[in-house]
């Protein structure tokens, strides 16, 4: 019985496993850790609800070489450049257009 049972459910519990795309796990992965370096930036000039959406617009108006670059700090405090590198991603359109939309003020340039 548990033979049967097992060649029933195994397959089925693999299932979802298959369906994963590795590249896309791969850019969750980077896009986690793009966060832990951005959402400590933006947090310093606002709590962290906004902060929160605030990162996410962000993260959201970047390119994905521009998200792997700013993962590159996770672990260490971000730099000057990094610093820069978010600031001109928050002041892009898009970024700006989704701080309308979350209620986050508005950057100035």
């Amino acid at each position: 019985m548990l033979w049967k049972l097992t060649r029933i459910l195994l397959p089925a519990a693999l299932l979802p496993l298959a369906a994963c795309d590795p590249q896309e796990m791969a850019d969750k992965t980077v896009r986690r850790a793009a966060y832990d370096v951005v959402f400590p930036v933006v947090n310093r000039d606002m709590p962290a609800g906004l902060a929160a959406a605030a990162t996410d617009c962000i993260l959201n108006a970047a390119s994905m070489p521009e998200v792997r670059m700013l993962a590159r700090d996770v672990g260490v405090e971000a730099g000057t450049q990094t610093k820069e590198n978010i600031r001109n991603l928050a002041l892009t359109p898009s970024a700006q257009a989704c701080f309308a939309a979350a209620g986050v003020p508005p950057l100035k340039a």
